[in-house]
């Protein structure tokens, strides 16, 4: 028996990266998985690769009828919605001195607005179905320290583990767990943007920076997007039902907690 046989999922920013290996494995586990990205052309290509199980939903999450309409969409679509994930976001870096009002608030409107108002539409469907759900939350190891160039994104992503806190001790009455994953340093394209930043700002070669982080985590390399896939498996699966409002770390070792 598959794990998430027959069950509706809505992954936010899926067209690529982690989401996409996520709805990848949920789909291997029988799950029917919307695809929801701001880009509904790239949903839509995820989607056609991903195959039947799959289908696209435009989100954007800094819009709140963007928002209620993708869940509309997956209600449309199959009658129901069992599973989110909310893994949207935006990164960005900077000195103190050098943060602008414009990052600040694009990041704290995704990261954090984008997941709290995701997560209450998604909570509110399944309140009214009335046979609970569960609710995953996309952390990180910065959420749990503070990082001198990183002070906007570590400050988003500690808000997404207390939101998570909150949330999870007020939903379960519902029987709707809420969960977290806080990954590590994950591989992928988006590496290339952050790798920039820390050159300019620590004046490295490119390629030095990912090259040094992935050195730095005890298991011996960074992440891909897959090895957090068995997590956000498991969190969505009947063997979480006693688990409320936690934040797992899946980093190869370099956060104790």
């Amino acid at each position: 028996m598959k794990r998430l046989e027959g069950k509706s999922t809505l992954i936010t920013g899926s067209a690529r990266g982690i989401g996409k290996a996520f709805a990848q494995a949920y789909i291997r586990e029988g799950a029917n998985v919307a695809i929801a990205d701001i880009n509904l052309e790239r949903a839509q290509a995820t989607a056609a690769e991903l195959g039947s199980q799959a289908y696209a939903v435009e989100m954007d999450v800094t819009n709140q009828a963007s928002i209620d309409d993708a869940i509309a969409a997956v209600v449309a679509k199959a009658g129901k919605l069992d599973i989110l994930i909310n893994n949207a976001a935006l990164f960005d870096l900077a000195p103190i001195t050098d943060i602008t009002r414009d990052s600040y608030e694009r990041l704290f409107s995704i990261n954090v607005a984008g997941t709290l108002f995701t997560l209450q539409a998604a909570a509110r469907q399944m309140i009214a179905q009335g046979h609970g759900g569960k609710i995953i939350n996309m952390a990180s190891q910065a959420g749990r320290r503070g990082e001198a160039l990183v002070a906007v994104y570590c400050a988003t992503k500690a808000a997404v583990i207390s939101l998570t806190q909150s949330a999870g001790l007020n939903l379960i009455k519902h029987g709707i767990n809420v969960n977290a994953i806080a990954p590590g340093v994950v591989d992928g394209e988006h590496w290339d943007g952050v790798d920039a930043l820390f050159a300019k700002y620590e004046n490295r070669p490119l390629g030095e920076k990912k090259r040094l982080v992935g050195e730095e985590v005890p298991f011996g390399r960074m992440a891909t997007a897959d090895d957090l896939a068995g997590m956000a498996i498991f969190l969505a699966s009947p063997e979480s039902e006693y688990i409320v409002a936690q934040t797992y770390n899946v980093d190869g070792g370099n956060w104790l907690s």
